[in-house]
């Protein structure tokens, strides 16, 4: 585990600022925090009095005190940093661009009252597209939380992905020289992050725009990209910003989703390996799902108390409705009405519209559909810890297998 972490430079300050938020937090040491600069300074200015060297250079090689020096550094500002936002609305945000992004979202779903959807259908479709959630009835919100397919009625990674490979291939002609591969970098980050902004900067979101924006730097310059590490990266970026984001529940489910499907789902996946496309597609996405599920199951049952028992058999048709839904409704948004075609794609946005609502539906219906139990915290924590002590013993079992 320690090998793991060193060869991912984002996890080592992540880890020492949520230190310092959980702190601050649950221990309020916003004044004792300032001892913490008096360990660099001891170290760095009086080596020969503390650390009984002669000379301070040998005190400066050591990686061990410049660590020491950092720790203290980086714990220090995580700690002053969460004390100033605690003082703070938990989520400040600039009113301008929440002006510019709710007059944005109100603006693009006047379209959808041409569709000839129902007012629960049109709330799902503005939903799923661009986040505007506020006219949605709550029993729909609640046929999709029995369904265990929430997750699509907010914008999150899921929808960022499809946007960024929908955008991808649209601008793919751009792709042919270094110059157009310049423009097509720039222009998709830039479209990514103005969807993320009209959106409503959903703690998901954001998270899965800063993964995609390092990905793609990576791979626009030619640069191996690893799972783990850009995942602390953006989790640090958002931390650094704002530490009161670690308490979000959007948060905190993005995450650890994410989490298990980098490490799970590979694991998944090679328990059966299908070799016909037909067979090996679904069979990602079920290793897909049972990943992510199974990361945020103990959280869902400690924050909601409800979990859903046809989870896996609902996502598979939703999921894919979603894939060719949510590019369809905002290329049918964006194109003007005279357009040749406009129509015809009203229609298919309708019939995936209806055919989700369908699905949901029926599934919400169906005996024994979900469970309802809350868990404390330490219930929660120790299921967790469970998990990953049942990790860790796979790991090393199969490490001494193949020695």
């Amino acid at each position: 585990m320690i090998k793991a972490i060193q060869k991912r430079p984002f996890l080592r300050p992540l880890i020492v600022w949520i230190a310092g938020i959980l702190l601050q937090t649950y221990g309020s040491v916003r004044i004792p925090s300032f001892g913490l600069l008096l360990i660099p300074v001891l170290l760095l200015f009086t080596p020969e009095a503390w650390l009984g060297v002669r000379k301070p250079e040998a005190a400066y090689s050591a990686r061990w005190v410049w660590g020491t020096v950092f720790v203290c550094l980086f714990l220090f500002a995580s700690i002053q940093s969460t004390a100033y936002h605690e003082s703070r609305s938990p989520y400040p945000s600039n009113p301008l661009l929440q002006d510019f992004a709710r007059q944005a979202r109100e603006q693009l779903i006047e379209p959808f009252d041409h569709l000839r959807l129902t007012e629960a259908e049109r709330s799902v479709l503005s939903s799923i597209t661009i986040g505007y959630r506020s006219e949605m009835p709550q029993q729909v919100r609640q046929q999709f939380s029995i369904t265990g397919v929430t997750h699509i009625l907010s914008v999150s990674g899921f929808h960022v992905a499809i946007i960024c490979n929908a955008l991808l291939w649209t601008l793919s002609f751009l792709s042919k020289s270094p110059a157009r591969r310049w423009i097509r970098y720039i222009l998709t980050i830039l479209l990514l992050w103005i969807f993320t902004v009209i959106s409503g900067l959903a703690a998901a979101s954001i998270r899965a725009t800063i993964m995609l924006t390092l990905y793609l730097t990576g791979r626009q310059i030619y640069r191996k990209t690893d799972g783990y590490n850009t995942l602390a990266a953006s989790a640090f970026c958002m931390l650094l910003y704002n530490p009161v984001y670690l308490f979000d529940i959007g948060f905190q489910l993005s995450y650890i989703a994410v989490g298990f499907i980098l490490y799970l789902q590979p694991r998944l996946s090679r328990m059966i390996q299908p070799v016909n496309p037909l067979l090996k597609t679904p069979w990602e996405w079920i290793t897909l799902t049972l990943a992510a599920q199974t990361g945020v199951a103990f959280l869902c049952l400690y924050y909601f108390g409800q979990f859903s028992s046809v989870f896996l058999l609902a996502n598979l048709p939703i999921m894919l409705i979603s894939i060719l839904l949510i590019p369809a409704a905002l290329v049918w948004m964006l194109l003007p009405a005279w357009l040749p075609g406009w129509d015809m794609i009203g229609y298919v946005v309708e019939a995936f519209t209806r055919s989700m609502m369908w699905i949901v539906d029926s599934f919400s219906r169906m005996p024994g559909s979900s469970f309802s139990f809350r868990f404390d915290f330490v219930t929660m924590a120790l299921c967790y810890g469970a998990l990953l002590c049942t990790f860790i013993y796979c790991e090393r079992r199969q490490m001494n297998t193949n020695h």
